[in-house]
């Protein structure tokens, strides 16, 4: 950086000092730091963002565009079918380039997806966020991130574009698929681990999409956001204080939402509001992709390029991505002509550099990693990939046929029929490099081993004949296939049925990005075929590989078993052999709740005593499976639940207990959950609440106690004046199955004032697992008991 040296420009513990380099920066070297750069973005081959062709510099070169300097390079690895060695030398060469031909020499962030692992060709991919929901499991998704993190790290990559803390309220939404629950607790615990995870390794997390984006009214990418304040606050934006708050997220990223005719890319009161001054969060906010010029081409609330800079920035969208199309040129025009103070400017560029500096980007002996690249896709990522996918499957429903290992006699000819048997694009979400990149790409092999259902099946039951029929395609609606599916079936002792989605972007799927539904329907004829292989009698277990919950509660009358896989990476298909055998015990919980059809969306367990059933509406919105229900080859019983104290002060902690015993004969995990209840309340609350819970594994006859803390912050609300507050009074709370199955349940008694939300409130409930022996009398649970 010997160019800034002769700046003068004070170096201190090897590194620039931030204040003096802005100081030393041009007009155009400050733009430069707040934009990305997209480079190698086919045109043509189906796009990868919303609207791509919105991206009107990308025909520079590299050496034109960064001439004075680069804030980010968007997607290296991530746009095209790139080996990685000659990836990251590539890479290499671009900082070096920006370390010796710009004045300043500073290299640029780079930043990738990394939703479901790096999205690259050649890495690993593991399941979809709603499978992560599924294990109930923060620590596992934790280990996947740091996993992911270090693969990043060793790449060169040092941002990356995840997690989504979007909370699901539609299943008619395409990007479902990219969430981790319809509880904002579950998301808080299980986004921060994330967080956590990939920031250990040095990569910073950026949150998305920050806020609204899941409350699309109708479900549809992009509408409007139907929501009151309250629900924003209380619901929407828990998960993303949490991430902030106690995790430590290092970026955010906006939502394309408008939220009552205020789109989120020009809202100061969320963007600094809420977030910086509200929350403390000092780091970077950048746009999602194109964000700021929507502000002009779609939400029309700005005339032209150089305002939606002004709002975007002004709000505190600190950088421009994926590529500069508003903030340089335009934004220089605005700020030559005062109608933007250079102010707002610099401290959105102190953000970035305190954020290069963080990531050691600023030191003066800083180089790029080189070759060769890290693998991949090592036997760490697939064994850490399988037990995800493990504890992640949903047994729905079971007449006892399941697990076929304890069959007698065992099967000797299964049928595998579906259209998603033998599809390896069916085990993975739309954020993956084989659904976001490949079909691009037609012509070049996805670059991971994958087995398809039908392979692992055919390896688990070996050696079972296998007779296989495709019956149908995803959401073609063609039916001719249908009678040799049927005719399988008939010649087989069992069949399996899998079917579901196809994950893709923008109408090219029947979920992802852009590829919302308006019924809940299984895609295309896949419902004529389930129905025409059960009515051959043959014992029919129906897999479904998707990225939301249908409405497939018919299937219970006539299917032996129901497994729910929400995409599950690259090691899914032995994980649904593994079910199906009874080699994997199935642990997954349901991260979102059945519905019984689309009549009903949007729907939420977290809703009033007016959203559900009534006497003065003939649509009942109650769903078919209920949020955190799963079945398993064992039994658990609970016993002995007891709240340590009946009263607690309105500022404290619930504290109580329960004895979870494994009573079957096989060992297995069973999801403990908590949750609490406002009887009566100034606002209206929901019927239940999830509070805490706690995975823990049992072997036939063991049994723990389970200890919950839960902060009363957790009860918290929105009042009719608008603070946050927590209300004394009766709480319930109690140890269920799932949302509504109470297995038992305390009152508790908050007393005092009314406790007025500060934001030093412990927002994460703490939970000890311990022998249930430990359990003595000289416990005060065990005495209140």
């Amino acid at each position: 950086m010997s160019a800034l040296n002769d700046e003068a420009v004070e170096l201190g513990h090897g590194r620039v000092a931030v204040p003096d380099l802005i100081a030393a920066m041009t007009l155009e070297e400050k733009l430069a730091q707040l934009v990305g750069l997209w480079q190698g973005v086919d045109r043509d081959g189906g796009a990868v963002a919303p609207l791509q062709d919105a991206m009107d510099t990308v025909e520079q070169g590299f050496a034109e565009f960064a001439a004075q300097g680069l804030g980010q390079i968007t997607r290296h690895y991530g746009t095209l079918p790139l080996d990685p060695s000659e990836g990251l030398s590539a890479l290499a060469a671009k900082q070096q380039w920006l370390r010796k031909n710009t004045r300043l020499g500073i290299p640029a962030i780079v930043h990738e997806e990394c939703l479901t692992g790096l999205a690259a060709w050649k890495a690993a991919t593991y399941p979809v966020p709603p499978a992560w929901g599924a294990t109930f499991d923060p620590a596992l998704v934790e280990r996947m991130a740091a996993r992911i993190g270090r693969v990043m790290a060793g790449l060169g990559i040092h941002q990356g574009l995840a997690p989504v803390l979007d909370v699901i309220r539609d299943m008619r939404w395409g990007r479902v698929e990219e969430c981790i629950s319809e509880d904002p607790y579950h998301v808080a615990l299980t986004g921060a681990a994330y967080v956590r995870g990939l920031q250990s390794a040095g990569v910073a997390a950026t949150l998305k999409h920050f806020v609204g984006y899941s409350n699309s009214r109708a479900g549809r990418n992009l509408a409007p956001v139907h929501a009151g304040e309250r629900e924003v606050r209380d619901v929407l934006e828990f998960p993303f204080e949490v991430a902030v708050r106690d995790a430590g997220a290092r970026s955010v990223m906006n939502s394309y939402a408008e939220i009552d005719g205020v789109p989120v890319a020009a809202s100061e009161g969320r963007l600094t509001g809420t977030l910086r001054e509200e929350w403390g969060f000092d780091g970077t906010v950048v746009a999602d992709y194109f964000a700021v010029a929507f502000l002009q081409t779609l939400h029309r609330v700005a005339e032209d390029a150089g305002e939606a800079a002004v709002q975007a920035i002004t709000a505190g969208i600190d950088v421009e991505l994926p590529t500069g199309v508003t903030y340089l040129q335009p934004l220089q025009e605005r700020i030559a002509d005062g109608r933007l103070s250079m102010d707002v400017v610099d401290r959105a560029l102190e953000r970035v550099l305190r954020q290069k500096a963080e990531l050691g980007l600023l030191d003066a002996d800083w180089a790029p990693p080189s070759g060769p690249a890290p693998d991949l896709d090592s036997e760490e990522d697939r064994l850490l990939a399988a037990t995800i996918a493990e504890r992640s499957l949903v047994l729905l429903h079971n007449d006892g046929v399941l697990p076929l290992g304890d069959s007698a006699p065992a099967p000797r000819t299964i049928a595998v029929i579906g259209p998603n048997a033998e599809s390896v694009p069916a085990l993975f979400g739309c954020y993956s490099f084989i659904n976001h990149v490949m079909p691009q790409h037609p012509d070049i092999e996805s670059g991971l081993r994958v087995e398809t259902v039908e392979s692992a099946i055919r390896r688990e039951f070996d050696p079972a004949k296998i007779l296989t029929a495709q019956g149908t395609g995803v959401d073609d609606g063609a039916t001719e296939g249908i009678p040799a599916a049927v005719a399988a079936a008939y010649d087989a002792d069992v069949a399996v049925v899998v079917v579901g989605d196809r994950s893709g972007l923008f109408g090219r799927g029947t979920s992802g990005e852009g590829c919302d539904v308006d019924d809940l329907e299984l895609p295309g004829a896949q419902r004529a075929l389930v129905e025409a292989v059960i009515a051959t009698g043959t014992p029919t277990i129906v897999v479904l590989l998707t990225g939301r919950a249908y409405a497939i509660s018919w299937m219970f009358e006539g299917a032996a078993a129901v497994v729910q896989a929400f995409f599950p990476g690259e090691e899914g298909a032995a994980a649904v052999a593994g079910v199906l055998s009874g080699r994997v015990n199935p642990s997954g919980r349901m991260p979102m709740s059945l519905p019984r059809g689309a009549g009903g969306q949007p729907y939420s367990y977290l809703h009033p005593p007016l959203g559900g059933a009534s006497s003065v509406t003939n649509i009942d919105t109650a769903p078919a499976v209920r949020y955190g229900f799963g079945l398993s080859y064992t039994q658990f019983a609970y016993e002995d639940f007891a709240v340590e104290a009946h009263e607690v002060d309105v500022a404290d902690v619930i504290r109580c207990a329960v004895t979870v015993r494994n009573v079957g004969d096989r060992g297995g995990a069973e999801v403990v959950q908590l949750y609490a209840s406002d009887p009566v309340a100034s606002v209206t609350r929901p019927l239940a609440q999830l509070v805490a819970f706690e995975r823990v594994l049992l072997e036939p006859e063991e049994s723990v106690r389970v200890r919950f803390a839960v902060p009363t912050r957790l009860l918290a609300f929105t009042d009719r004046a608008g603070h946050r507050i927590v209300e004394p009074g009766e709480i319930r709370v109690g140890v269920r199955r799932d949302a509504g199955d109470v297995i038992s349940e305390e009152t508790v008694r908050l007393t005092g004032a009314v406790h007025h939300i500060d934001g030093t409130e412990a927002r994460i409930s703490t939970v000890t697992v311990s022998a249930a022996s430990a359990a003595t009398a000289s416990d005060p649970l065990e005495e209140s008991a």
